[in-house]
């Protein structure tokens, strides 16, 4: 009962089309949700692909490029803060220091020291997030250009009209295929991948993003709306290959590439999430299926879901703009959405044989 309201024809198709109509025949082949159970093997291959790239190639290409990490000394053990620091709070507040500084015969701001730099033991290394930007940025790559591989081609490249020519009745063709599989796989494997993956201060929009975005995906292959599916990637790949490698050259301390890449990276950005995506793409998919049948659900569904990636891109484009005024003012240090470093205070120096700074108390940090 519950599966034959789901798949309810009215909710997916347009009125006068049915389930029926989409069957296979022997010049016309069209999507089926059975085709989506190969989503979960191949984003368990590509889990294992990131795995032997980050561990074999990804420390090549940052030794190439003069990636190194930053030495930090590591905090001397105190039971008193580590427990605090562990059952009560990573950040005490100035009452708290007070107290924990008479517990342990330490100055306030010896105290405060400590806390710093147990805060950053825990951050992740550049290595590890340049890892992570230069597997994303192989992936955005490849997906970007294999999507205009398969959609130079075509009409609806050129004339969004051509999108919704013979809709529903579209027949499915093999790059259409496996550039949605691979694509919806690879937002899998960052679902799979969150608990180890570095969180960002976007982190909750993020996981929304991903949500959304194979939410969005998945219906629109159910309900055969793949024209337009593919050329909603295709636009969120182009500026995510500027940002990764932007990344990536932020990571190696190439300072005047890396801000090059954030210029073109906002000029993408800007363009294709906030003039393309809205202007043209959902204007496609809101004005132009009402030229040739009524909005059903579906209709509804697919446009909502394309406004909810639009009011994150608003989100983005927010950050991206907070940056652009530090980047003028040359107050630009990292990634707006990057969990920054904390520094010492100035006389930490002073309080160095409190806080475990031997030769030997060395460790990588971020």
């Amino acid at each position: 009962m519950i599966s034959e309201w789901f798949w309810w024809e009215r909710l997916w198709l347009p009125v006068n089309v049915t389930w029926a109509d989409l069957q296979d025949k022997e010049d016309h082949v069209y999507a089926h949700v059975s085709h989506l159970y190969i989503i979960l093997p191949i984003a368990v291959l590509l889990l294992g692909l990131r795995v032997l790239y980050e561990r074999l190639t990804a420390p090549l290409i940052a030794a190439a490029l003069g990636v190194k990490e930053k030495v930090h000394l590591r905090v001397s053990y105190n039971s008193t803060l580590e427990q605090y620091y562990t059952t009560h709070s990573k950040h005490p507040s100035q009452a708290d220091v007070r107290g924990l500084s008479k517990k342990v015969s330490w100055t306030e701001r010896q105290v405060e020291n400590w806390f710093r730099r147990r805060r950053n033991q825990e951050r992740p290394g550049v290595l590890k997030k340049f890892r992570e930007a230069s597997w994303r940025f192989v992936f955005y790559l490849c997906a970007f250009l294999g999507g205009l591989l398969a959609l130079h081609d075509k009409p609806w490249f050129y004339d969004l009209r051509e999108v919704w020519v013979g809709f529903p009745k579209q027949s499915l063709l093999d790059s259409q295929y496996w550039y949605y599989m691979i694509e919806m796989s690879f937002y899998s494997s960052l679902l799979f991948s969150v608990a180890v993956d570095i969180k960002r201060k976007d982190f909750k929009e993020q996981l929304l993003h991903h949500w959304a975005t194979l939410t969005l995906l998945s219906f629109s292959w159910c309900a055969n709306y793949i024209r337009i599916g593919t050329l909603v990637m295709l636009i969120h790949d182009a500026a995510d290959v500027v940002l990764e490698s932007g990344k990536m050259f932020n990571y190696a301390k190439w300072e005047r590439t890396s801000n090059c890449m954030f210029v073109l990276f906002t000029l993408v950005f800007m363009v294709t999430r906030l003039v393309i995506f809205p202007f043209w793409l959902i204007h496609c998919t809101w004005v132009y299926p009402l030229e040739q049948f009524q909005p059903f659900f579906g209709y509804y569904f697919f446009n909502v879901m394309l406004v909810v990636l639009q009011l994150l891109h608003i989100f983005w484009a927010s950050l991206i703009l907070r940056m652009v005024k530090k980047f003028l003012f040359g107050e630009m240090k990292g990634d707006e959405r990057s969990d920054e470093e904390e520094e010492d205070s100035p006389d930490e120096d002073q309080n160095h044989k409190h806080l475990g700074g031997s030769s030997n108390g060395l460790s990588n940090g971020h």
